[in-house]
């Protein structure tokens, strides 16, 4: 009698989500490694230099976007690396994507990053999603394959 009972209490027991990271991960770890070309090639965005983006990718890979725009409509883009860097053009206004909650996984010579973000033009939001990051670890360096990315206007802040 009690068993049927333990067991009826364990199948209505809550669970709690798996966290997700919660801070950057510490210098020196393989995480950290991961991150390092994540974090390159946002330095290229901020610099608009696609010379600074090519340098953390791996060529044969590319860059996709799935853009909601604020009337409802879809589409899908997908960039070689190097229309992805050729898009980069100098200009007064100052660039930042920031990554909230990253999640990094690692298996071998692959990994994911995985993180909600705001795209700042100015320190005003421009637009936001989720980033999803696949890099490759060849030679001993972590190199981004591809990045795909969700981009709205709408629910980012301000």
């Amino acid at each position: 009698m009690i068993l049927p009972l333990l067991l009826l209490a364990a199948q209505i027991t809550p669970v709690q989500p798996i966290v997700k990271g919660t801070a950057l991960p510490p210098p020196g770890s393989e995480e950290a490694q991961v991150m390092a070309p994540v974090n390159m090639l946002f330095d290229g965005l901020a610099k608009r230099d696609g010379t600074i983006v090519l340098a953390s990718v791996r060529p044969d890979g590319g860059a996709s976007v799935a853009v909601e725009r604020a009337d409802g409509t879809r589409v899908i883009r997908h960039l070689s690396w190097a229309e992805f860097a050729a898009g980069l053009k100098p200009g007064p206004e100052k660039y930042e994507e920031r990554l909230t909650d990253i999640a990094v996984e690692i298996d071998g010579d692959i990994a994911m990053v995985w993180s909600p973000y705001t795209f700042l033009v100015d320190g005003k939001p421009q637009h936001c999603g989720v980033d999803h990051f696949d890099l490759v670890r060849a030679d001993g360096s972590w190199k981004i394959q591809n990045v795909t990315w969700s981009q709205r206007t709408t629910g980012c802040g301000g």
